[in-house]
């Protein structure tokens, strides 16, 4: 096992590793945060810290079932002219799963409440969390199978996918607090979920979406938005300086006296 990690290849490899698992880990914490937001505040950080764990779990437990893992992709079906296998299902279920609850997600942030006295109905720790279970199961599946395709030995698979969720653990709280914060991110962190379920659902029926794409539209977005909220501090805080001088005018203040 030592002899292993003397490797430069090794290191080099586990760094290839983490790197992707970081990546591929950004779609679950963003959908993490996004549930996580419906439940009270004293509730968010217990499910954050729960939903990555269930995460972890799953990416270990799916590691050490390589066999089963393996033959996920024996065809069991043949739809449109494409042989769907079980990890086809698998993304397909998720990535519709995505759709409809990114999609609810939107109308709710878009409906208009007419009554502003009614108290804010909050989501239920157990279904968020088991919301939270299905796509994790969904996004381990897709870590794991990128794990085995890139390297051999499944010790190096097991450091990259703890040193990735510990990465998960430190970012979601940050990532969940903005996304809060800002509801212009909010609703775009739910516009790349409807893009990460339609690209599940297209590897599904093997129409292979290159991730490259998806990532970079995604960076793409948040420099625009980002541009967008500089743009709009600067124009508040314009108003707030012009509403000064207009108070401190000496014609302001002779109306004032009057």
């Amino acid at each position: 096992m030592l002899e292993l990690f003397a490797s430069p290849e090794t290191w080099i490899a586990l760094m290839t590793l983490i790197a992707l698992e970081i990546v591929l880990g950004i779609d679950n914490i963003v959908f993490i945060s996004v549930l996580v937001g419906n439940l009270p505040p004293q509730e968010r950080e217990r499910a954050r810290r729960l939903g990555i764990g269930l995460a972890l779990i799953m990416r270990l437990c799916l590691l050490f079932a390589l066999s089963w893992l393996i033959g996920l992709v024996t065809p069991l079906l043949t739809l449109f002219g494409n042989e769907i296998s079980g990890r086809d299902l698998i993304l397909i279920g998720g990535g519709l799963f995505l759709l409809a609850k990114s999609t609810h997600e939107i109308h709710d942030s878009l409906e208009v409440i007419e009554d502003d006295s009614r108290n804010v109905v909050h989501a239920s720790f157990g279904a968020v969390i088991a919301q939270i279970g299905v796509i994790d199961m969904v996004f381990s599946l897709d870590s794991v199978i990128t794990a085995i395709g890139l390297v051999d030995h499944i010790a190096i698979m097991v450091a990259a996918i703890l040193v990735s969720m510990l990465v998960m653990l430190v970012l979601a709280r940050p990532i969940g607090q903005f996304v809060e914060a800002n509801p212009t991110f909010k609703m775009l962190a739910l516009a790349f979920l409807i893009l990460i379920g339609s690209t599940l659902v297209a590897e599904g029926l093997d129409f292979h979406v290159p991730r490259g794409y998806i990532y970079f539209s995604m960076a793409f977005s948040v420099v625009v938005e980002l541009l967008n909220m500089v743009a709009r501090r600067a124009k508040k805080k314009k108003a707030v300086q012009l509403y000064r001088v207009i108070r401190l005018a000496p014609g302001s203040m002779d109306s004032n006296s009057r």
